[in-house]
């Protein structure tokens, strides 16, 4: 496993990032970057399941390593749903997706750090990047959401 890092800088408070990536609303919008129709099913608390999912209930079966509210998401990935079912079979090891929050003077930076095997490395290199513009272009535009993880 390598972890990559991928950083933007929002013009907006951290609460507005925090609501774009983990709202009921806005995370299938950002997250249609990687998947059309992608949604997830959990309620972001420490110690939660997570089921990131693509239109054909394909997907991925994570639980929510640490929450600190505006500032730091951790995400451990244990395994694959396919068909319908769970496959945690796989040696996932520690696979974090992380999502650090840094504000200053109104503006947020947001960093996105994983571990990712090499198969997955180049299509995260594009991918990532297209999703952070809508994440940028989404909380620098909208008042309208919030949401409480």
């Amino acid at each position: 496993m390598e972890k990559i890092e991928f950083k933007t800088t929002i013009n907006a408070k951290a609460e507005k990032v925090w609501d774009v990536l983990f709202g009921v609303e806005t995370y299938p919008k950002w997250t249609a970057a990687f998947m059309e129709g992608s949604r997830v099913e959990t309620d972001w608390k420490k110690g939660s399941k997570a089921l990131f999912l693509g239109n054909n209930g394909d997907g991925m079966v994570a639980v929510i390593q640490d929450n600190i509210p505006n500032r730091y998401m951790s995400i451990k990935h244990l395994g694959e749903i396919k068909d319908g079912k769970e496959d945690l079979s796989g040696d996932w090891g520690e696979t974090l997706e992380n999502y650090t929050l840094n504000e200053k003077d109104g503006k947020t930076e947001l960093t996105i750090d994983m571990d990712i095997s090499e198969d997955w490395k180049a299509y995260f290199e594009k991918i990532w990047p297209k999703a952070l513009d809508k994440v940028k272009e989404i909380a620098e535009k909208r008042n309208e959401y919030h949401v409480e993880t």
